[in-house]
């Protein structure tokens, strides 16, 4: 079984937790998430199997969706629920208006600071267990792009958003920035991941789920192919020859309106539809050269 599940992943479990049951719902060892999903967030987690497992970092590398709610007043130390309370404040000020004057200043491109109770590795190690062992650690800001905020529910104290943001971006970070340019700090309440890629909620399915799907036979129908992942790079088809030229790993020309293509990365097909391999524009020597190689029968 070669592909990608999209799984809608409940709260309370790792994203390794998933890994590991699907592990044994499938019978196979070769499984992996593509981007992780903290423990108390849900929603979707797709889920790389057998082949797909290949192209987990680029699907890692496209941007997200998530529905959060922010509750301000109180600050923690890991910036959600799960956290131990810093501080409180009262929010009796706080309006509606007062939020949408705000939000604008964390749209765009941006360094955010990412939690300190974070999965970041720091000489090999989570920055959380090292902080729950009682150090002192330092982080760097990294850049992340917030695409959209749209307010949904104002309920106070408590604000339901959705964000398209791309990878990278600490949603607990956004809650937390938001609470303190309001002066009155902010924990993330809750989260669901909306979107992953080309992967949405409403095409996802729960383990449960995924495991009646098994026992029903259905499963081809749920398992999307590897390059479904990747439809944001684009397609380049090949003849017979430029084809197996790629199967064998060597790099390629193909007739294009530009010397330099838009994308550094391409999906690769051969004349029958069939999905080959990944490619890399090389600018230097101006050619297309096969990063990942699948093969017609291995998608």
């Amino acid at each position: 079984m070669d592909g990608i599940l999209n799984i809608n992943k409940a709260t309370r479990m790792t994203s390794h937790d998933v890994v590991a049951k699907i592990r044994k719902l499938l019978k196979q060892k070769r499984v992996g998430h593509a981007g992780t999903l903290d423990p108390a967030a849900s929603g979707v987690l797709p889920i790389c199997v057998g082949h797909g497992t290949r192209v987990a970092e680029y699907l890692s590398e496209s941007g997200k969706a998530y529905r959060a709610e922010i509750l301000f007043g109180i600050v923690t130390d890991t910036y959600d629920r799960e956290g131990s309370i810093l501080r409180t404040s009262d929010t009796s000020a706080l309006s509606l208006p007062l939020i949408e004057e705000q939000l604008p200043h964390f749209m765009g491109a941006q360094m955010q600071m990412p939690p300190l109770y974070s999965a970041i590795k720091l000489q090999g190690q989570p920055a959380y267990k090292r902080m729950r062992a009682g150090e002192e650690i330092t982080l760097e800001a990294r850049p992340i792009e917030i695409y959209a905020l749209r307010i949904v529910a104002w309920q106070a104290p408590v604000l339901t958003l959705d964000i398209e943001c791309s990878k990278g971006t600490y949603i607990r970070s956004l809650a937390y920035d938001l609470g303190e340019q309001l002066g009155c700090g902010a924990h993330l309440a809750g989260l669901i991941r909306t979107r992953s890629g080309p992967f949405t909620l409403e095409k996802s399915s729960t383990l449960e789920q995924l495991a009646d799907i098994i026992e029903q036979g259905t499963l081809p129908e749920h398992i999307f192919p590897a390059d479904y992942a990747i439809q944001q790079y684009p397609a380049l088809h090949l003849d017979e020859v430029t084809s197996i030229r790629v199967l064998h790993g060597n790099a390629f020309r193909v007739e294009l309106p530009v010397l330099q293509p838009e994308s550094n990365l391409a999906r690769i097909y051969n004349d029958k539809g069939s999905f080959l391999a990944i490619a890399h524009w090389d600018a230097a020597e101006q050619v297309w050269q096969p990063k990942k190689v699948f093969g017609p029968d291995n998608t």
